[in-house]
């Protein structure tokens, strides 16, 4: 993912604030599952950070997305979970091709129309 992600020119990468609210989120659970400890979470966000300021743009998150998610959900052939729903709402309002290293969120995007890379 690193070697991906320094491959990238900086005005291509793009996340939403959703995607902020997932990572703080997956390194919490490591750590209250024993999986990841707290020094380890801390450096991990702190180059999430640096990442965000120097390199990413952050798309806001409205209810037109949530909207759009909810759609996309009741797609029972996609399996998609609320979360990546909204992963695949925000990159398909604005036109991005979306990176993932989720094999189910790789499989919808196309059946949705939109563009996927699959990491």
């Amino acid at each position: 993912m690193q070697g991906w992600l320094q491959a990238q020119s900086a005005d291509d990468l793009a996340i939403s604030d959703w995607v902020i609210t997932e990572i703080s989120s997956a390194l919490a659970l490591k750590v209250r599952t024993g999986a990841l400890q707290l020094d380890h979470r801390a450096a991990a966000l702190s180059l999430f950070n640096r990442l965000l300021a120097d390199t990413l743009t952050v798309h806001p998150v409205h209810a037109g997305h949530f909207r759009a998610a909810a759609r996309f959900a009741d797609r029972q052939e996609l399996g998609l979970r609320a979360g990546d729903a909204l992963h695949l709402a925000v990159a398909a309002e604005l036109g991005c091709t979306l990176a993932t290293l989720d094999r189910r969120l790789a499989a919808a995007g196309p059946q949705l129309g939109l563009p996927v890379e699959a990491l």
